[in-house]
């Protein structure tokens, strides 16, 4: 009988055919989703109506894992739920095999490979690799070692004009009090070798755009890390006069999604100078704000599309002086969830509901630049739908990716991410990948424009729904 170890058991587990290995399982058990390259065997299965990722591998790694999974998720870090580990398992003739350890799948996510196509634009590349390095000094600020830096242990999910990453792969993860200059640089050399392979690989397979440089990209990754490390710790001085520069870099930060816990401000004796350091640093400034104001739980970029629509829909309603919390459950109700229950049931699968609304938002804006007036936000609902949500592909788990194997088979039967065998048609065109840019979102090609973040800082203003 194979062991369990779980926070929160789950008895529907129990059952499951544990006594084959992973590549044996009937595919009945399974659901054919695209995943990442893996050096371990790795199955989706369906567990009641949830979705959960199984990966065999050594018991010590598996724990290790697991454990590291369990501290990531205390810490408020970006990575993927850990369920549990199965041990002690047999197979029918009493030979050990390896345990497994099951995540809950990450809805609404996407491996990288998945996001590459031929002609992928350049700034979606500079979008991923963003949101890779956000990841990775979000995990360095709470001490987090990674140890595997890749594109392959990243899921990403749509958010707003960016993406959000999440770790997907902590088996060689350490956690300490706070990492050194040396273990930071080791993880981002980790990163530039293991990206420079994937972008490598994806060149040879014929998804990277011709134009896309291997070396070009990877060198951008630690320009990019640098920069945003130097913003979110770096230390700043300026002369005594000038305090408005305090709130100078409290703003900036807060534009890149991050809450000062904590600033180190220090006055020279004769009070010329004053340097300024934050101390700690928390991710989610925007997020936090738009749940406590409206119950919504969203990504980063996402909420603060959300909160810029709600700042807008307050001044136009003349309700400067109402409060904030009154003003966002009116805006919620008139305006947020009738562009959600707008959409079809059989197109809910497509996007989240944040990600639509901010959709929605620019599918407006261009069809108002494009017919010389306002469209009205329900119009322009009818018209995304039609347009666009209708003709993208699925990004959450439906009905018909459940394997069903008396009617359907398996390009590969022993890696169900593959699909299936009869699945001949290509790929689903994406109009919003290849036509629309957000209009209010600065892009940075080759590095985190802290001087943009400045200008933000400086003059805030707000986009328009």
């Amino acid at each position: 009988m194979p062991r369990f170890l779980s926070a929160h058991p789950d008895a529907r587990l129990i059952p499951l055919p544990w006594q084959l290995p992973l590549v044996d399982w009937p595919t009945d058990y399974l659901v054919a989703l695209p995943r990442g390259i893996s050096r371990h065997v790795v199955r989706f299965l369906t567990v009641g109506a949830e979705v959960v990722a199984a990966k065999e591998l050594l018991e010590k790694s598996a724990l290790h894992e697991y454990r590291m999974l369990q501290d990531l998720a205390r810490l408020g870090a970006p990575a993927v739920e850990a369920i549990g580990v199965v041990t002690d398992r047999l197979d029918a003739d009493g030979a050990p095999l390896d345990p497994v350890l099951l995540t809950r799948h990450l809805q609404f996510s996407l491996p990288y490979r998945t996001l590459f196509s031929p002609g992928i634009r350049h700034d979606t590349v500079s979008r991923l690799l963003d949101a890779m390095v956000v990841l990775l000094a979000r995990l360095h600020l709470i001490g987090f070692l990674w140890g595997d830096v890749s594109l392959s242990n990243i899921l990403f999910r749509r958010d707003a004009g960016e993406f959000a990453a999440y770790l997907v792969d902590a088996e060689t993860g350490e956690l300490h009090g706070q990492l050194t200059d040396g273990q930071r640089a080791h993880d981002l050399d980790i990163a530039m070798t293991n990206l420079f392979g994937e972008f490598c690989d994806l060149e040879a397979g014929g998804m990277l755009d011709e134009s896309l440089d291997p070396y070009a990209l990877v060198s951008q990754i630690e320009s990019r890390y640098l920069a945003l490390w130097a913003e979110l710790t770096g230390v700043e001085e300026f002369a005594g006069s000038d305090l408005f520069r305090i709130e100078s870099r409290v703003r900036r930060l807060n534009s890149l999604g991050f809450d000062v816990a904590e600033l180190d401000i220090r006055t020279a004796a004769d009070g010329s100078t004053l340097t300024l350091q934050p101390k700690v640093v928390d991710a989610g400034h925007h997020s936090r704000r738009l749940l406590r104001l409206t119950g919504l739980d969203t990504e980063e970029h996402q909420a603060q599309r959300l909160l810029n629509d709600l700042d807008t829909y307050r001044a136009r309603l003349g309700l400067g002086q109402t409060d904030e919390a009154v003003v966002a459950h009116k805006w919620l109700t008139d305006v947020f969830e009738p562009v959600v229950s707008a959409i079809p049931p059989d197109l809910a699968g497509k996007r989240e509901p944040a990600q639509i609304f901010h959709e929605v938002l620019d599918y407006r804006w261009y069809a108002s630049q494009r017919e010389w007036r306002e469209v009205p936000l329900t119009d322009a609902v009818q018209g995304y739908i039609a347009d666009v949500l209708s003709v993208l592909p699925d990004e959450v788990i439906a009905s018909d990716t459940i394997i069903h194997p008396e009617t359907r088979h398996l390009a590969n039967p022993f890696d169900p991410s593959q699909g299936f065998a009869d699945d001949d048609e290509e790929a689903p065109f994406d109009p919003w990948e290849a036509d629309a840019a957000d209009p209010d979102v600065e892009l940075l090609p080759a590095h985190f424009d802290i001087d943009a973040l400045r200008r933000k800082a400086e003059g805030p203003g707000t986009m328009s729904r």
